[in-house]
């Protein structure tokens, strides 16, 4: 839809410099032109022939300079200058603006701050990125100059601003009437401005008979919209909201414009697109509209929804200017109550109380009154605890004390009446005013929000924090509170509060978090909550899933369901597919809804059979699946009798089937789309060499579909099974993928003076880089990518060291990960950056991440030009030298060979034997190279062995346990604010891996717990459910996913009934490859006993339990635990598997029965068959079946 523009929008030809009258903080008003404190525009200084400049006095504790524009303008600029012939100016000030010279509002920017001057003589000019209507502003002082004091001059550009203006008291509307009975229209335009005194209310409102309306309303601050064009029983159905807070005294501009079902609805240039509801394109109302409510149809003056009270400007609908039609008395417009044509303004001053630990305001206590006292009070928060009122009541002699608070977003009133004896009252869970009144006889002084530093006895109590918010309307025994007087030093005292303004943000209202994750605020700072998302991370950016089944197999994982996410932290939602793992070979599979044969009769060409696939992910997250891997095939199958795939005349296509693009395809195998052929006809073997499909000649075709741009097959058409006799029948197997070209997508940097070039990187709000080095340089850039002032840097600023630095506008910020080897090392080493809105993070390796919080009311915004360099810079210095694979920005997957191909200096690939997905060891093994070959680095690992393919395992006995105590590297140390703490070494602070095997013949029986310092754990155990069968649980504690894991050990004070009970059986049997992040706590008590990071009770013994075992059980915790997981993904197949081979067991036992009835007499050896060729005895024991028979049936062993 094309965008209209606002009426009467301020052009650039239009603005001119606005003349003014000023009013100083102090009450003094001056004429700009009288008193030069306006710039000299045409000199561009103030030179010798004008001079002075505003400049407060030293004993004024809020310094403002007000602006008064005489009428209301549009503001596009400002310009400030210092004070002439002096040290004096301001370099950062803040800029209020108001209709009426009451209720304030800050004009906002990212900061919260306008950069001012540097010296008294030079013109700053801010061009204002939205424009302001209004008459007056105010330049309030927040640095100034270090040698001198606040200085000022300023100059205000804009132009004349024409408005029609409405002011609906609440029991008011306007209704304007259509010429015919109802009004049918495909396109429609609304746009209109409001300023509203209540949070409920409805703007526009019109409906027609066959159910189609249109309403705009406020609700609980937000603005609704609901639309609908014809769909039967929508009514009350929410179409989309928008901003915050709307209540709030000031204008806010809407517009609406739809075209068929597409809308485009804008809030104060906030612009959300969506398709209406409905059958038809069309929105049919009858009779009239309605603004400022809805009436009830017969009963002109009642509404049936509550009607919205406050002023409507600059009203059109579809070109018509509605209020200057009833301003004029047209006939078109019906006025319900009273409606006037100026916005009447209502008096009311608030307080902002700006810190929750210093804020407050102390008024005097009032005349004694024999009926008691009563306070009442406005207040807005988003804060659930902080101090509203502190107050000691006398009576008599002995002290009593009155407070007010709100405590988990309740209100508490507590009355103390002595040390021991106290009565409280709450009430309310997002109370928004209160009205409180209490009958006591008494004289008493309050304190608002939190006590005076000064005031430290027992005449102030301060519980809890102190308020942060806003308050209005401040009455005490029904008498008004001047603020303003207490602004000014007349009444009472107060610290740390701003006067006439409303502070309040909503900082969920543009919101930061992602993936749909829940934002949720204090006065200062917002969160998200990832939970359920599959996401983590300060603002839910981070994927918990690794991109690929290649990525767990490299993790060690063996075949099962996974959760991939082939974009990362991009748009797309994770998908479950399966790991089909075997040796270095993985398949990811994704299946579909009709994995059956389906047989088809009667189709023509005219209607022809259609069989659709439903995968379990979108078109795009299939696209972005398919994109990562390799290779990607799709086996079909089509057996025909009389059904013929081409027209044998000529050619036409009478079956095919359509890919992911929703595109037509007539071949049936191979990866050639362009040949109209089957399988047989590409490898010449059909069974007729007339045709190029056996099903031409009443034979079956089977191909592979291999050309990934088309996978995977979206529906089938047969259209040739309508003759006697004719019948066909298809299969489409699973989308099957294999491979990730990005992961091993590597170059080789061979000059310093070569980089790799990309566009400049569009990551405003949100940015992560990734990927492999390998180098022998001591130092060189990675990644570099610069704006005019904001840049991003990641490099090797050591041979141990690597940094992130980067500046959005608050100055430079350097975060430092320091190794203790050296990465130098010819060896694979993993980097990882991000910046958020919340904080920035670097990780290398396994090494502590570092993090560093960005300031609460900083920059947001990360403005990058020029291009992307990659393995240098743009002056060709520090150039990096060795190489860099998988490299990733915010999910998009660089193409680093195909670059290097066009660039000097880089090659494709990297040379050796760790450079390629050969898969050369496994486990989590860690290859590295050597100069004559290679070998596997088995630290990490639960297995040994030269390619960490060799279980560990470990023979308990009762009473028998291992701990292991987390220390660095896997501690993190976070850096938030120059303040570094420990926390979590995993990237993701919901991220876990845990994996074992055991054995055992006890249940239940406690396999694992990770317990924290903050009493959080996870624990596994084995228990019975009453029958033979066993069941595997994870029990998560509430918190444990979001908690820090510091230490690992059996037992805990915490644990649940359930788990304490496993806990106090312990666990008798073997133990094999157990696993847990990047920890192998078995190994580690095998190979470090005297380590005091493994502590071992009772009696272990080393065992091959994990190669003896009879039976196999899996059990395997989600390899990336999210705080929306909480069930383990169990291997049901044990049991059909168990139920397979007894069955087998009782037919081979039939045979052998049958065979000796057979051979009576015979002479049979005792000697199991093989062992007389094995090589020693215990080869030839674990190859003995007798042997195997004879253990214990109820033992069996687990895998986790």
């Amino acid at each position: 839809i094309e965008l209209s523009l606002l009426p009467y929008l301020c052009m650039s030809s239009d603005q001119f410099l606005l003349p003014y009258v000023l009013l100083f903080s102090k009450d003094i008003v001056w004429h700009s032109e009288s008193n030069n404190v306006l710039i000299n525009v045409d000199r561009g200084l103030m030179g010798s022939l004008g001079g002075g400049g505003w400049s407060p006095e030293s004993t004024d504790r809020s310094p403002w300079l007000q602006v008064d524009l005489q009428d209301r303008m549009e503001v596009t600029a400002v310009a400030t200058q210092g004070r002439h012939g002096s040290t004096d100016w301001v370099s950062a000030y803040m800029l209020l603006y108001s209709d009426t010279g009451r209720v304030w509002k800050q004009y906002m920017l990212e900061d919260n701050r306008i950069v001012g001057n540097v010296n008294p003589d030079s013109v700053v000019h801010h061009k204002l990125s939205q424009s302001i209507r209004t008459r007056f502003l105010r330049f309030v002082p927040l640095e100034w100059s270090p040698s001198g004091r606040v200085g000022l001059r300023v100059a205000v550009y804009g132009c004349a601003y024409r408005s029609y203006v409405a002011d609906f008291d609440g029991r008011s509307s306007l209704l304007y009437r259509f010429n015919q009975k109802s009004m049918s229209t495909v396109k429609d335009v609304i746009s209109l401005r409001f300023k509203s005194r209540q949070a409920e209310g409805v703007l526009l409102h019109g409906e027609g008979q066959r159910g189609d309306y249109i309403t705009l309303e406020l609700h609980r601050g937000r603005l609704a919209l609901h639309l609908n064009l014809g769909e039967l029983q929508y009514w009350g159905k929410l179409a989309t909201s928008k901003g915050s807070l709307l209540d709030d005294l000031h204008w806010h501009s809407v517009l609406i414009e739809r075209f068929n079902k597409q809308v485009n609805f804008t809030l104060d240039r906030h612009t959300q697109h969506f398709r209406t509801k409905g059958d038809g394109d069309s929105l049919e109302v009858d009779y009239e509209l309605s603004f400022g409510g809805i009436p009830l149809p017969g009963k002109p003056g009642t509404f049936i929804r509550r009607n919205f009270h406050g002023c409507m400007e600059n009203l059109y609908y579809n070109g018509v200017n509605v209020i200057d039609l009833a301003k004029r008395r047209k006939p078109q417009i019906y006025s319900v109550g009273n409606v006037t044509f100026s916005c009447s303004e209502p008096q009311l001053v608030a307080a902002t109380f700006q810190s929750s630990s210093s804020s407050f305001l102390s008024l005097p206590a009032p005349a004694q009154i024999l009926e008691g006292f009563s306070v009442r009070l406005q207040f807005r928060t988003w804060n659930p605890d902080g101090l509203l009122l502190s107050s000691p009541l006398i009576s008599g002699q002995e002290p009593r004390y009155l407070i007010l608070q709100i405590s988990s977003g309740r209100l508490h009133l507590t009355h103390q009446t002595s040390a021991l004896k106290m009565s409280e009252v709450s009430a309310g869970e997002e109370t928004l005013s209160a009205l409180l009144q209490l009958d006591f006889k008494c004289v008493f002084s309050s304190i608002l929000s939190g006590c005076p530093i000064s005031q430290n006895d027992s005449s102030c109590l301060n519980p809890t924090m102190a308020f942060q918010g806003c308050i209005r309307l401040i009455l005490v025994n029904n008498q008004p509170v001047d603020l303003l007087s207490v602004q000014q030093g007349h009444l009472g005292n107060y610290n740390q509060l701003q006067f006439d303004l409303c502070g309040i943000r909503d900082r969920c209202l543009h919101n930061f978090c992602e993936h749909g994750s829940r934002c949720s605020q204090t006065w200062s700072s917002f969160s998200c909550d990832c939970t359920g998302t599959g996401y983590s991370g300060a603002t839910c950016h981070n994927s918990v899933y690794e991109a690929s089944c290649e990525h767990y197999r490299l993790a060690g994982s063996t075949s099962g369901y996974f959760s991939v996410d082939p974009d990362g932290s991009g748009p797309l939602d994770p998908i479950q597919v399966y790991c089909n793992i075997t040796g270095s070979k993985v398949w990811t599979v994704v299946r579909h809804n009709s994995s059956n044969a389906v047989r088809v009769r009667g189709s023509t060409l005219q209607k022809p059979h259609v069989g659709w696939f439903n995968y379990s992910a979108s078109s795009e997250q299939l696209k972005a699946l398919v994109s990562l891997s390799e290779h990607c095939e799709q086996r079909i199958a089509y057996h025909c009798r009389r059904s013929r795939l081409f027209n044998p005349w000529d050619g036409t296509p009478l079956s095919w089937w359509v890919d992911r693009r929703g595109e037509k395809r007539t071949y049936w195998g191979g990866f050639q789309p362009g040949v109209q052929q089957c399988s047989c006809g590409l490898e010449e073997n059909c069974a007729d060499m007339n045709y190029f499909c056996n099903c031409d000649a009443d034979r079956n075709d089977t191909g592979v579909l291999s050309y990934k741009e088309h996978l995977p097959v979206h529906e089938i058409v047969v259209g040739d099974t309508y003759r006697l006799g004719s019948e066909a029948m298809y299969v489409v197997g699973p989308l099957q993928c294999s491979g990730d070209k990005f992961l091993w997508n590597a170059v080789s940097f061979y000059q310093a003076a070569s980089y790799l070039q990309f566009p400049a990187l569009q990551v405003e709000l949100s940015l992560d880089v990734s990927f492999y080095f390998k180098t022998a340089s001591p130092s060189g850039v990675f990644v570099e990518n610069m704006g005019i002032q904001d840049f991003i840097r990641i490099e090797l600023s050591s041979p141990s060291a690597v940094t992130f630095s980067f500046n959005v506008g608050d100055g430079p910020v350097v975060l430092t990960v320091k190794s203790p080897v050296p990465l130098n090392d010819r060896q694979w080493h993993w980097v990882r950056a991000e910046r958020n809105v919340k904080e920035a993070c670097l990780q290398v390796d396994q090494l502590p991440l570092r993090i560093i919080e960005t300031p609460p009311d900083g920059h947001l915004r990360l403005q990058l030009g020029s291009q992307l360099f990659v393995g240098g810079i743009a002056t060709r210095q520090r150039g990096f030298l060795g190489c860099i694979r998988a490299f990733n920005v915010k999910g998009v997957n660089f193409d680093l060979e195909e670059r290097a191909k066009v660039t000097p200096g880089v090659s494709s690939g990297c040379a050796g034997h760790c450079s390629s997905s050969a898969g050369l060891c496994h486990n989590r093994g860690k290859c590295i190279e050597k100069s004559s070959g290679y070998m596997c680095d088995c630290t990490n690992s639960a297995y040994g062995g030269p390619s960490c393919t060799e279980e560990v395992s470990m023979s308990f006995e009762r009473g028998a346990s291992v701990t292991y105590i987390f220390q660095e590297p896997f501690s993190v140390i976070q850096n938030r604010l120059a303040a570094v703490l420990s926390v979590p070494s995993q990237y993701s602070k919901t991220r876990d891996n845990m994996a074992l095997s055991f054995q055992t013949a006890q249940s239940p029986a406690m396999l694992l717990t990770v317990n924290t310092l903050r009493q959080q754990y996870v624990a596994i155990i084995l228990a019975r459910n009453g029958e033979t069968a066993v069941q595997t649980y994870i029990i998560l504690n509430k918190q444990s996913l979001t908690c820090m894991l510091f230490f690992f050990q059996t037992g805990s004070d915490v644990l649940d009934d359930e788990v304490a009970h496993a806990g106090s059986k312990g666990f008798i049997g073997c133990f094999s490859s157990v696993q847990y992040n990047h920890v192998a706590p078995l190994k580690a008590a095998l190979l470090n006993r005297g380590s005091s990071l493994v502590s071992i009770r009772g009696h272990l013994l080393e065992s091959n339990c994990g190669a003896l075992g009879i039976q196999s059980h899996l059990i395997a915790a989600s390899p990336r635990l999210s705080s929306n997981i909480t069930s383990l993904s169990l291997c049901l197949c044990v049991l059909v598997v168990i139920a397979v081979v007894v069955l087998i067991l009782i037919l081979l036992l039939a045979v052998i029965l049958r065979y000796m009835y057979k051979h009576k007499g015979t002479y049979h050896t005792n000697e199991a068959k093989g062992t007389e060729f094995a090589e020693t005895a215990d080869t030839a024991l674990r190859g003995d079946p007798a042997l195997q028979d004879a253990m214990d049936e109820s033992k069996k062993e687990y895998f986790i």
